[in-house]
């Protein structure tokens, strides 16, 4: 059996989502929610291209992330974390834990995203810290000189969760690192005073404003969709980046329509 590293599966992150995703293609995900190691591996091995491990509104918590990003990384699957919020200590423990791609919610202003990215990037291009010998710098097995190019595989993915946000997104989008502009729906929905009114014009007319600016820029428009029924529609509109729910609605949905039916068997 060979020692030689090189011969090794890579080490994460893996340049392979944040490549695709700039190259213009549409890519499918689901969201973790659930905290569960084995529905993190289970949806990795279904074939997606992506799963966020969410530490922001999902029960998993940061002591428990690195057990997830290996069970989604034994598969081709990019393993994507949203941070519970965007602070250097903890945009830095993620990415030093090997994540593929970070998503960061909240942020509203140009500055706030540079800071942001700033920290998500090795030195001279940011101020992250820099220990080689962590799963995210390839367990020192990436000389000193090459540590920067890890900065080119970690996708930044950010949100668009309010008016201020939507009223900047152009500026957002010009930044480099911020690579796929992630509306919230319900948050953004929320925010605008229309709470769930996803058909609404003022709505639409905010998430054709968030694609125009990622399209413009050469970055991916991004959004959390209820179903796969919803994917054409969205995908007509600009968006590529495209999560499809979450683990905990899947068991939810099945759960109840697997009830509804075996009721319905009962008469």
């Amino acid at each position: 059996m060979s020692t030689d590293p090189a011969s090794l599966p890579p080490i994460p992150p893996r340049s392979d989502l944040r490549r695709r995703v700039l190259a213009g293609e549409p890519t499918i995900g689901l969201f973790l929610n659930l905290g569960s190691i084995v529905a993190a591996e289970v949806v990795a091995r279904a074939g997606y291209d992506w799963a966020l491990i969410d530490l922001e509104h999902g029960m998993a918590t940061e002591s428990e992330l690195m057990a997830q990003l290996v069970a989604v990384q034994a598969t081709p699957a990019a393993a994507v974390v949203r941070v519970v919020s965007a602070e250097r200590l903890r945009v830095g423990r993620v990415l030093d834990l090997g994540a593929d791609g970070l998503m960061i919610p909240r942020l509203e202003t140009a500055a706030d995203v540079r800071a942001t990215v700033d920290w998500m990037r090795y030195p001279p291009d940011g101020s992250r810290g820099v220990a080689a010998g962590t799963r995210g710098a390839g367990y020192a097995t990436v000389p000193h000189p090459r540590i920067r190019d890890l900065n080119e595989r970690v996708l930044g993915v950010f949100q668009v969760e309010s008016r201020a946000a939507v009223a900047a997104v152009d500026e957002l989008a010009a930044i480099d690192g911020v690579d796929v502009l992630f509306v919230g729906p319900a948050d953004l929905s929320h925010e605008m005073g229309i709470p769930g009114e996803f058909g609404s014009t003022q709505f639409s007319q905010a998430l054709d404003r968030v694609a125009a600016a990622a399209a413009a820029h050469g970055k991916a428009a991004g959004m959390l969709v209820r179903d796969a029924s919803e994917v054409a529609a969205y995908v007509a509109r600009g968006y590529r980046f495209l999560g499809i729910g979450s683990d905990s609605g899947l068991v939810m949905r099945g759960a109840r329509e697997e009830l509804a039916a075996a009721r319905a068997a009962l008469g």
